[in-house]
């Protein structure tokens, strides 16, 4: 009599336990922004709550708190980990989880919890590399779970070939598609290769210009050519050409997306010592193909940012002195309204000017 007693309380107990998860759950969502002890106090209640409730309590518990971004991470790491009928959900949404959780969960719950992670709206290069290393294992483990007998049958003769033939074209379907949902994420970690939307490119003009220049060796023409493609100083590009190693008028032909050939082609003209061959490769060869493009755009834009810092005042009057013969009037306007300068900064100014 005791027992069926103790039977018809179980289920209203544990729709207790179930509302006062939901109770807690509803509470904590309507913290904004939860204190550090606010926080411990729910991890601590949360949990033991959590797995005494029903597995329909659970799901809308996960479900609720997938869409929180206050999630504690030990709150985090522990739905993450839970059987995937209730995890899902908050694997494939929540912003709590951390890469190094991810990664983690991947490796100890197995196929369906990786492919929960996949189907996430966004994966760093990290979680990205994990998944991709995981692969054989995912595909041992469906092996072993295709291979394994049920308890108590005995087991049933196939043929070998098609045993074999179906594993592979199941391998083989799976891979396939794990491998197109890992290329759709990391479209946006790597620049395709030729893609140079956003940078400084050269124009089939400008390219034909400076093999030109460097074919006749017209050393002003060329710092001219180098200053308007830069948009910069003449002191700047001067400063390019005068580094005899060629290293830095490299740098610059790489970040402007030259082609190797006619890069090549400009250094041994420009810089004789790079024409020398070590087993049929040129010196300017060699340090075309050791020079990073984004290591070389990073680098010239740092050259643009020091020289608009140092000479674009500069600029500014050289405009103004050039336009002399017409309009002296608002050059004398100019240069009085200017700060006080150093007497280098006005050396620099004034040379290559006759003021009148």
């Amino acid at each position: 009599m005791t027992s069926e007693f103790r039977d018809l309380e179980r289920p209203q107990a544990l729709r207790r336990k179930d509302v006062v998860l939901m109770a807690t759950v509803t509470s904590f969502e309507a913290l904004s922004h939860p204190t550090r002890s606010e926080l411990r106090q729910f991890a601590e209640l949360f949990m033991p709550i959590f797995s005494a409730s029903s597995d329909e309590a659970r799901r809308q518990a996960v479900a609720a708190l997938a869409q929180s971004p206050n999630v504690p991470a030990a709150v985090a790491f522990f739905l993450g980990s839970q059987p995937i009928a209730v995890a899902a959900p908050f694997l494939m949404t929540s912003t709590c989880l951390s890469d190094e959780a991810l990664v983690t969960i991947a490796r100890c719950q197995g196929t369906e919890h990786a492919r929960a992670i996949v189907s996430r709206a966004a994966l760093s290069p990290t979680v990205i590399d994990a998944l991709v290393g995981l692969r054989p294992d995912i595909s041992r483990q469906a092996r072993s779970a295709t291979a394994e007998p049920y308890p108590g049958s005995a087991p049933v003769e196939m043929p070998r070939a098609e045993v074999d033939t179906s594993i592979d074209t199941d391998k083989r379907a799976r891979e396939e598609d794990l491998r197109r949902r890992i290329k759709l994420l990391a479209g946006h970690v790597e620049r395709v290769e030729g893609d140079r939307l956003g940078l400084r490119s050269l124009s089939e003009v400008q390219e034909a210009l400076l093999v030109r220049f460097a074919r006749n060796r017209e050393a002003t023409f060329l710092v001219t050519a180098l200053s308007d493609i830069l948009t910069t100083s003449r002191w700047l590009a001067e400063r390019i050409l005068l580094d005899l190693s060629g290293r830095q008028l490299a740098t610059v032909l790489k970040s402007l997306g030259m082609q190797s050939a006619d890069a090549t082609y400009i250094l041994t003209r420009l810089y004789g010592h790079l024409a020398e061959a070590t087993d049929g490769v040129s010196e300017a060869e060699s340090l075309w193909q050791s020079l990073d493009e984004e290591e070389c755009n990073a680098r010239v834009e740092a050259w643009r940012r020091a020289d608009r810092y140092t000479y674009g005042a500069d600029q500014a009057a050289s405009r103004l002195f050039s336009g002399a013969d017409t309009d002296t009037t608002q050059a004398e306007a100019f240069i009085e309204e200017r700060s006080v300068r150093t007497s280098a900064t006005l050396r620099r100014s004034a040379s290559g000017f006759s003021i009148r």
